[in-house]
């Protein structure tokens, strides 16, 4: 039966409108895949600076105080298994390894493994530190193994098609185009974030009534460089409410649309998470969702960026040769296994697209969680509720001070010379948003054995910092309304730091 007639045209054009909407342009997953890589390194970096106070026992979640609280993430991290700052800095160099052989596209698939790998080890070794941000990085790590990352802009691509560029195809025609459940699976994650997290945020009051950037401004624990410059003006803050608002509740169109449409809103939505490391202290969020935009963009986007890398292309394109591989031997048992995989990769992407539909729809409510599954897990605790249903309107500081045998007050967390006796109005916000999400975490939840880890971290941290050695440390958390200012202190805790 041929597809000439009615039907056939009918199928055809539903075929091509579905195309044009779920699936991905491989030049677009070469983007993808650098941008991964490079948030990757950028997280490594970020942590790195904090490598002792949260994956080492001399921290404030030691391996066995892990085991006690998380025994399964104890049990199936790799970092957990480090026994001290050189072995987890061994594990960090080796991600950094995996990240950059992802970016460049070399053994891509097999890059991307070992980096999850190695992302969901490290979230394991300390869960206390983990945001949104993380969770996507993950999600979006996990489907791009499903997706041909190395096909284009890739050392891979290069030694496959013994080119000068490795750039393939620069028609945006169909032999650029990759659509499959994996494609579906992609581009569904990020448009899932947005509209769950527009859907909570419309039941609370602070985003119908125009009032949350505003409240968000004035938490000032989560700062950026630029945050505290933000101006008070109500009207601009509301704009930036109902357009933020706005913008989360049209994001499946960012699935739905095509064309320019699709790649305006995209855009605007990369500009608005750019803004948001220089005026919010939220970690690497802003950086992964742009990441997660990426797949969005048009050919007409990479045309230019392939016109503009062209000269370089063309130079790694001299360096890198096709290695020789016969007939048989490791080789071909790799192309066996990558064969197998790819025949996998469609069905796996289906049932993982079920589930994140399944599941999002139950962390929301739009449908009830069956008994079976809350009695095990609460799909409302892993959901996007960034800021949601309302921001806090509690502005949440911290007083950590040491005391030294000579008489001085350091402050335990930033190493400086403080008052011996620091009022309210001294508390400062976190170092780092790990920092913050740790402590915030135990000050909603003050827990004995994990406040006991963290004085005894801040005795060795002090110590290393103060010019004499340091006899006590305490922490207490200032709590300002932003509402009514009602300022509260809340003592954490003390430790003699002798003690041991």
């Amino acid at each position: 039966m041929s597809d000439d007639g009615p039907n056939g045209s009918a199928i055809d054009r539903l075929r091509a409108a579905a195309g044009d909407r779920l699936g991905v342009g491989r030049r677009a997953l070469a983007a993808f895949r650098i941008g991964l890589g490079i948030v990757l390194l950028v997280d490594l970096g970020l942590r790195a600076r904090n490598l002792t106070a949260f994956y080492t026992d001399a921290g404030v979640l030691p391996r066995a105080a892990l085991a006690e609280t998380y025994p399964l993430a104890a049990r199936v991290s790799l970092h957990a298994l480090a026994d001290g700052p050189l072995a987890v800095a061994a594990l960090f160099a080796l991600a950094g390894v995996a990240a950059a052989a992802l970016a460049v596209g070399h053994r891509t698939r097999l890059a991307a493994a070992a980096s999850l790998a190695l992302l969901l080890s490290l979230q394991a070794r300390n869960p206390l530190v983990l945001n949104a941000g993380d969770l996507l990085l993950a999600h979006l790590l996990g489907v791009g193994l499903l997706c041909p990352l190395g096909s284009r802009w890739s050392i891979d691509a290069v030694r496959r098609d013994g080119g000068a560029s490795g750039t393939g195809d620069r028609s945006g025609g169909a032999g650029d185009r990759f659509v499959g459940p994996a494609s579906t699976l992609l581009l569904t994650v990020t448009v899932v974030v947005y509209a769950s997290n527009a859907i909570v945020k419309l039941r609370g009051a602070a985003w119908t009534t125009g009032e949350a950037v505003g409240r968000v401004f004035r938490l000032t624990y989560l700062h950026g460089p630029l945050g505290g410059l933000v101006p008070e003006v109500p009207g601009l803050l509301s704009v930036a409410t109902y357009g933020w608002l706005g913008l989360l509740a049209a994001s499946p169109l960012l699935v739905l649309a095509t064309g320019r449409l699709r790649a305006a809103l995209a855009g605007v939505f990369v500009a608005g998470h750019l803004a948001m490391p220089f005026v919010l202290q939220i970690g690497v969020f802003p950086l992964v969702s742009v990441v997660g935009l990426l797949p969005f963009f048009p050919p007409a986007v990479w045309d230019r960026a392939e016109r503009r890398v062209a000269p370089v292309a063309t130079r790694v394109g001299g360096v890198v040769r096709a290695p020789r591989s016969g007939p048989s031997g490791p080789g071909s048992v790799a192309r066996r296994v990558a064969a197998a995989g790819r025949r996998a990769a469609p069905v796996v992407a289906a049932v993982l697209l079920a589930a994140l539909l399944c599941w999002n729809a139950l962390a929301i409510g739009v449908v009830a969680t069956p008994e079976p599954v809350a009695a095990v897990s609460d799909p409302a605790e892993s959901g996007w509720d960034m800021f949601a249903p309302d921001p806090p309107t509690t502005d949440r500081l911290v007083l950590a001070t040491a005391a030294t045998a000579d008489g001085d007050r350091v402050d335990a967390l930033y190493g400086d010379v403080v008052a011996a006796d620091r009022p309210p109005t001294e508390a400062r916000a976190y170092p780092t948003a790990r920092w913050r999400k740790f402590l915030t975490l135990l000050a909603d939840s003050p827990e004995p054995t994990r406040t006991r880890h963290l004085l005894g971290h801040l005795c060795d941290r002090a110590g290393g910092r103060a010019d004499a050695a340091v006899e006590r440390v305490e922490v207490s958390f200032v709590s300002v309304d932003v509402v009514d200012g009602e300022t509260r202190v809340a003592s954490l805790g003390e430790r003699r730091c002798d003690r041991r």
